[in-house]
């Protein structure tokens, strides 16, 4: 048996035990974690260094990510407080209803059982995936990427002896650290103990995963996500809202990375907005009629419309009308945030009914696309797919349902 089978074995075992737990127990232990956090985190931030002086390589917005200092590590405990105060997602009332022959059928919620999660360089994963999932009566599998791999043996480590320390079995939380690929290929068959597989990375990444997995995977998170503006947007507030969508957190994947504007508007409206985000830092790419009306711009290529940046780097393309908009979001969407900003009812309806999104807005940054933005708590991701889970991913999201049955004899003619 492999070291990741055996965390597999491991898992499947630990997550009768997880599953058990009341309420009670699963709040007081998160937030034994949080407090945990708190008094380890020189431990965590030393380790946390030690990755940071390997990624070189890592552009500014993605080391930001990497990087756990004393309002991270805050954070991070504050969420695991915050999920505590959440809702059980195991309670009732259930629905349940009785059969013409007199038995009783109840659908129950219940966990998923194991959940694995394949991510990249952001160690506050390792922690939120661990909190939601043993909140909702589940074990999981983590493996991050090679970048945080100190950092989240760290964290690891600490969520695993608040198990220990309340008598649990720690294998409810368990962190593979081999970081080579081998592992990830691993992971993604092992369906005899591992029930749900969430990636969160990279386009690229999560279609590795979503195409070579025979374990069952919920699709998240890559966002190539647009902005249309419309010929009668509010001009001022549409170039607020693109900055925000674009700078506030770029290296997200609920940040703008495509500006699609209105020909009719396009030699007003399009050296403004050009002049807000260069102030910004952004550099920006173009179409032939966006280059033509402002030569700041560089000359986008075909890979940039199709691109997730996850920096400090727009692609702007004037487009002839709201038909013209919704077909290329369509074509080159990621499905996960789109936006329009304008006044225009049936344009408004147009693009919320036709872009094929998990979450479509108007006159709203997509930077809100975000598990506590929209009132679930932390989130286990974004999903992108149809099945089962779509847009933040809260606790009801990892679970699923039971149907027990309650009889005294009845037999089928």
């Amino acid at each position: 048996m492999t070291i990741v089978e055996k965390i597999g074995q491991q898992a499947k075992e630990a997550a009768q035990v997880v599953a058990q737990l009341s309420i009670q127990d699963r709040n007081q232990i998160l937030l034994s974690m949080a407090e945990a956090l708190r008094e380890q985190k020189s431990a965590i931030m030393a380790a946390n260094q030690t990755d940071l002086a390997s990624a070189t390589a890592l552009s500014g917005p993605m080391r930001n990510r990497l990087t756990l200092d004393d309002a991270t590590i805050e954070g991070i405990a504050t969420s695991l407080a915050a999920v505590a105060d959440l809702d059980d997602p195991l309670a009732g009332p259930y629905e349940n209803w009785e059969h013409p022959s007199g038995f009783k059928i109840i659908k129950k919620t219940v966990p998923l059982g194991v959940v694995a999660m394949v991510y990249e360089a952001r160690p506050n994963v390792t922690v939120d995936a661990a909190a939601l999932t043993f909140k909702s009566g589940n074990a999981v599998i983590l493996r991050g990427g090679k970048e945080a791999i100190h950092s989240n043996i760290a964290l690891a480590q600490v969520l695993r002896s608040v198990l220990t320390d309340h008598q649990l079995n720690p294998n409810i939380i368990q962190l593979i650290t081999d970081t080579t690929h081998d592992s990830v290929n691993e992971l993604l068959h092992l369906r005899q103990y591992v029930d749900v597989l969430i990636p969160r990375g990279s386009g690229s990444f999560i279609d590795f995963v979503v195409t070579n997995a025979t374990v069952r995977v919920i699709e998240t998170g890559a966002g190539n996500t647009h902005i249309f503006v419309d010929e009668d947007a509010d001009q001022d507030q549409a170039i607020e809202v693109i900055v925000n969508a674009k700078t506030q957190k770029p290296a997200v994947c609920n940040a703008a990375e495509k500006l699609l504007i209105h020909e009719k508007i396009a030699a007003e409206f399009l050296p403004k907005v050009a002049s807000a985000l260069i102030e910004a830092g952004v550099e920006l790419r173009g179409d032939d009629q966006a280059v033509a009306i402002d030569g700041r711009l560089s000359l986008a290529t075909p890979i940039d419309w199709d691109t997730e940046y996850n920096d400090l780097i727009m692609a702007i393309k004037v487009v002839t009308d709201i038909d013209a908009a919704i077909d290329w979001i369509n074509a080159h969407t990621t499905h996960h945030s789109e936006t329009i900003l304008g006044q225009n009812a049936q344009h408004v309806a147009d693009f919320m009914n036709r872009v094929d999104a998990a979450v479509v807005y108007q006159n709203v940054s997509s930077r809100f696309t975000d598990g506590f933005e929209f009132g679930f708590g932390a989130e286990i991701g974004i999903s992108t797919q149809k099945l089962h889970a779509r847009g933040p991913m809260g606790l009801p999201a990892l679970t699923t349902i039971n149907y027990e049955v309650f009889g005294d004899g009845q037999t089928r003619h």
